[in-house]
């Protein structure tokens, strides 16, 4: 196949190797302070934080890590949601010469139990919430956690004992314990910390981003400095062609994907801030307070995923917004329906524009040109400095053609350094010549862009989340009256993909509804993981060796899919 179809289809002026600049992660944010110290870089709350303010205290945060031990080859966990702390305590970490290491709130315990143990993780930066703190405080009575540092909501607000009082009232705060470290402490120093030299950026990791795998518990893929900063570039390069889409020190980004998810981290955090944009910062989904920030700020920029452009579409509310202001607005961590992105433009008079990426591609991938027309199906095509290529599913060793399936293969500065601590796993993911295998089955046609069919990996997407099948069965497992389970994705209209638990019973015990087997799996699985269908058999299709089989249960929800589509249409 041609070395690189896909040139020709980039925007006027972008060039696919255009120099990436790369860069210690902490510099983007002092670069930034540098240029607009008055302009504000996050909004939260109805504070505003201006690039300055940001910089020292993210330098007051480094010096108190420094404090507490924090240095070249220390992990800081940060398990937060959307908060100034975030931005904070992730260039703090950084600066003091630490590698951040991030935790999701969906996870169950187990796993950051897990994840805690596995990443040599010693310090944890949380906040004094219902939903995070005692979930971190069980699991460091049971791990090798040192240290809790301990923020509060209220005070990264414009009105802090309003705000606490109102939390108060609503019950969402916890008891903290006697030795945890209040954030106000650790930022309370004059900001001078030693900075550390970091001589080979392509080696030093900036981040441990856990991501799944189709057997077992998470892997730790090491993000390093050069991975982070040259994805920043590429985006940069990739979007600003003639005339250029985005103006530096001029955007204002919508923050709602939680930013300890790699999606959210590059292109809202990393790459709003390197290009000195405002940060509206949300907690968590509200269509409707989504909705009204992006009218009454003047929202230009909003990344998301499919799930969030669907409900504002549907929200009885949408049409007393005004959304001209959006200029750029990409969806990725699931595929994007035809649907939602024509109702999207039409109503707001933004597209859409896909892309495809991974935690393991920092995660930088495809991108949709938008000066071409949409192409169904398609994820677009390869960014600046990106190689994909396709390896054949039938002759290994050999790459697929034009118009061929095979699996898709990755290579460029953006790719991974390779999964922590796990050399036979680093074996199995990349090619002899350093391409990354993602897993995902696809193929590029004549003009570069790449359609993603089906995967190798059995792994669902849920709402933008890699959800592993093995992960939900081996939970459902230790409920009492299940004998065998298999797990596959079917189509949710709402999150792209759902957990569909397909289960037989013990002999003598009884059946269960799902909603009886959500409430026992609360615990033990996270929400993005949960089951939302259910059936109970008097057996599951197995292999000719025993081994359960998952290619029948799909034809089946395939071929009742297709059933339920002729009846509307009759």
């Amino acid at each position: 196949m041609n070395e690189h179809p896909w040139i020709k289809s980039y925007p006027p002026g972008v060039r696919w190797d255009a120099p990436l600049p790369i860069m210690p992660v902490q510099q983007l944010l002092d670069d930034a302070a540098a240029r607009w110290p008055e302009h504000v870089a996050l909004d939260f709350m109805g504070r505003a934080i201006s690039y300055g303010e940001l910089l020292d205290l993210a330098n007051r945060a480094a010096a108190g890590l420094q404090r507490l031990g924090v240095g070249p080859g220390v992990h800081v966990g940060l398990f937060l949601p959307n908060t100034p702390h975030y931005v904070i305590a992730f260039f703090g970490v950084l600066k003091a010469g630490g590698t951040v290491v991030n935790y999701s709130p969906l996870d169950a315990e187990k796993v950051l139990e897990h994840k805690v143990e596995d990443s040599q993780t010693d310090i944890m930066i949380t906040l004094d919430l219902m939903a995070l703190y005692p979930q971190m405080g069980r699991v460091k009575g049971h791990s090798r956690l040192k240290h809790l540092v301990v923020g509060r909501l209220d005070e990264m607000s414009a009105h802090p004992t309003a705000v606490r009082a109102q939390m108060e009232g609503a019950g969402m705060l916890a008891q903290t314990a006697p030795d945890d470290i209040a954030f106000t402490a650790l930022l309370d120093n004059d900001g001078r910390y030693q900075a550390h030299a970091l001589p080979d950026l392509h080696d030093a990791i900036a981040v441990l981003q856990y991501t799944g795998g189709t057997t077992g518990l998470p892997k730790g893929a090491m993000l390093t400095h050069a991975n982070l900063t040259s994805a920043c570039s590429q985006i940069l390069a990739t979007i600003n062609g003639e005339p250029k889409v985005l103006e530096e020190g001029q955007e204002r980004f919508m923050a709602v994907l939680p930013l300890f998810h790699i999606y959210a981290l590059t292109v809202n955090m990393l790459f709003g801030l390197a290009l000195g944009a405002q940060l509206t910062l949300h907690t968590r989904f509200d269509a409707e307070a989504v909705m009204k920030d992006l009218a009454a700020k003047r929202i230009t920029v909003f990344p998301g995923v499919p799930t969030m452009y669907t409900a504002i579409l549907n929200h009885p509310k949408a049409g007393e917004y005004d959304f001209s202001s959006l200029k750029f607005c990409n969806s990725g961590g699931a595929p994007l329906p035809v649907e939602v992105n024509q109702r999207f433009q039409s109503s707001t008079g933004c597209r859409l524009l896909e892309g495809w990426g991974m935690t393991e591609t920092s995660p930088t991938g495809t991108f949709t040109p938008s000066h071409l027309p949409q192409r169904l199906g398609s994820c677009g095509i390869p960014t600046v400095g990106v190689d994909i290529r396709f390896a054949s599913l039938e002759e290994p060793g050999r790459w697929a053609g034009i118009g061929e399936r095979g699996e898709l293969c990755i290579h460029g500065a953006n790719v991974m350094k390779g999964y922590w601590h796990k050399p036979e796993a680093n074996a199995e993911a990349f090619t002899p010549d350093g391409y990354f295998r993602t897993g995902d089955v696809g193929y590029m046609d004549a003009d570069g862009f790449v359609y993603i069919v089906d995967r190798t990996k059995d792994m669902i997407l849920c709402s933008g989340y890699n959800v592993y099948p093995r992960v939900v069965e081996e939970a459902i497992y230790e409920h009492p009256s299940v004998a065998e389970v298999s797990v596959i994705g079917v189509p949710d209209s709402y999150r792209g993909q759902s957990p569909k638990a397909f289960v037989t019973l013990k002999k003598g015990a009884e059946a269960f509804t799902l909603e009886e087997l959500q409430a026992f799996l609360k615990d033990r699985l996270g929400k993005h993981e949960m089951v939302q269908a259910l059936e109970i058999r008097a057996e599951l299709p197995k292999t000719p060796v025993g081994k359960l089989s998952k290619k029948e249960l799909y034809a089946e929800e395939n071929e009742r899919r297709a059933q339920q589509a002729a009846k509307a249409r009759a």
